[in-house]
């Protein structure tokens, strides 16, 4: 498949111009910093078709992963990338964010990264650019970890297995950072969490905890790394959340499925503990993303506990 031209890795041969950042943070003056600006009439302007007209899939360029990015979106969430060691490539906002909300974004990045700017009601037409607070940013899509890299020094990690909602992978992964699970652990039918949509809803929390794609089937493969697993499945063999046995494990990996079907057969069949959490008023099942927060929460290490 023809993979589209990303114009945004390209510097752009234009003068640089100077702008004064009143978000600097050097307090006593205003900074000029000088950087490609460029001022957009459409969004077919070379470079900014990553920010509107790719696909998520386009974005993601399975057939050559070092070349694939991803949008992060508002300064609060384009901060945390960065602190994270993301690199970013180029930068869309109004022009009076340059001055405002993105000064502090732009000195971090130095006066090489092209900055896209355009009237408000050009911008506005762009999916979900309101929701941004006025600023996105591409940024270079790390390579895939290794498995074992990622699982070396973990004791409590979550396996999201087939979960397609990018609002619930978001929100998994804010919960995974606020609770302590210490990697996240992705199926290949499982959505990108670098998709823009689970990257705002995670306010940043997929650049703060390390993930990466497992294959099926996953127990095995987890076994062999020394984790014990639990399926999160309603089974007349699965034992309580708050089961004694599963505060003893080591290294524990919760799998979470599909708020529809839940996980397969043999998924739940080849856990090493099928694990429900006991409700009320027949109620009989939650959110995947709240089910996660809860089984976090119980299971969490318990040097973390307070």
């Amino acid at each position: 498949m023809h993979q589209p031209h990303l114009a945004a890795y390209r510097k752009p041969t234009l003068q640089h111009n100077p702008v004064a950042l009143s978000g600097a943070t050097d307090s006593t003056s205003c900074k000029a910093f000088y950087m490609p600006i460029i001022d957009i009439t459409s969004l077919n302007h070379p470079g900014v078709e990553v920010y509107g007209t790719l696909t998520e899939a386009q974005l993601r360029n399975r057939l050559e992963p070092d070349k694939g990015i991803f949008i992060a979106e508002s300064p609060k969430v384009i901060h945390v990338a960065l602190d994270a060691g993301y690199e970013p490539l180029s930068l869309l906002c109004e022009r009076r964010h340059i001055a405002g909300d993105a000064a502090a974004i732009i000195e971090r990045c130095g006066n090489d990264l092209p900055v896209y700017t355009g009237e408000r009601e050009l911008l506005a037409s762009l999916t979900g650019y309101t929701l941004t607070r006025g600023v996105l940013c591409a940024m270079r899509r790390p390579r895939p970890r290794p498995l074992d890299e990622t699982c070396r020094d973990a004791r409590r990690v979550v396996v999201i297995d087939g979960v397609t909602d990018t609002t619930n992978i978001g929100a998994i992964f804010r919960s995974a950072a606020a609770l302590g699970i210490d990697a996240v652990l992705l199926t290949p039918t499982a959505c990108d969490p670098l998709n823009r949509r689970a990257v705002r809803v995670s306010m940043g929390s997929v650049f703060l905890v390390p993930w990466t794609w497992i294959d099926q089937p996953v127990t095995p493969r987890l076994n062999a790394l020394g984790f014990s697993t639990a399926a999160m499945a309603l089974s007349d063999d699965s034992i309580t959340l708050d089961d004694p046995v599963l505060k003893q494990v080591s290294r524990l990996a919760l799998i979470m499925g599909t708020e529809g079907d839940g996980l397969s057969r043999e998924a739940i069949t080849a856990a090493n503990h099928v694990v429900r959490i006991p409700m009320q008023h027949g109620v009989d099942s939650l959110n995947v993303a709240a089910a996660a927060a809860v089984a976090f929460w119980e299971l969490r290490k318990t040097d973390n506990r307070h």
